[in-house]
């Protein structure tokens, strides 16, 4: 493996520590979802574009394209079902705390 994947390796595990340190962080739900689906696209997208630089195919290169627009077109779908489905069942948008 080259240096330039092993380095956006590195960078997508900062993403998601750092993403996970957030999600616990945060107090309001939909602030949680918004923030692990994002965490979640980054990362993905660039453990991606990782093995894009390790792989030497140009098979894998377009499948691994392919993946990522993929997951860049559904990632933000799945976070917006998400939380409009808990918005129409009911769950506050503030916590106890009165923070929004």
């Amino acid at each position: 493996m080259n240096v330039v994947a092993m380095v956006i390796l590195a960078l997508s595990w900062f993403f998601i520590v750092f993403g996970m340190i957030a999600v616990f962080g945060l107090k309001n739900m939909y602030a949680r979802i918004l923030s692990a689906t994002t965490i979640d696209t980054v990362a993905s997208f660039l453990v991606l574009f990782a093995l894009m630089f390790a792989s030497g195919s140009f098979v894998f290169i377009v499948r691994f394209i392919i993946l990522i627009i993929f997951l860049l077109i559904t990632n933000p779908i799945s976070s917006h079902v998400n939380i409009r489905s808990a918005y129409l069942s009911g769950f506050p948008l503030k916590d106890e705390g009165g923070r929004s």
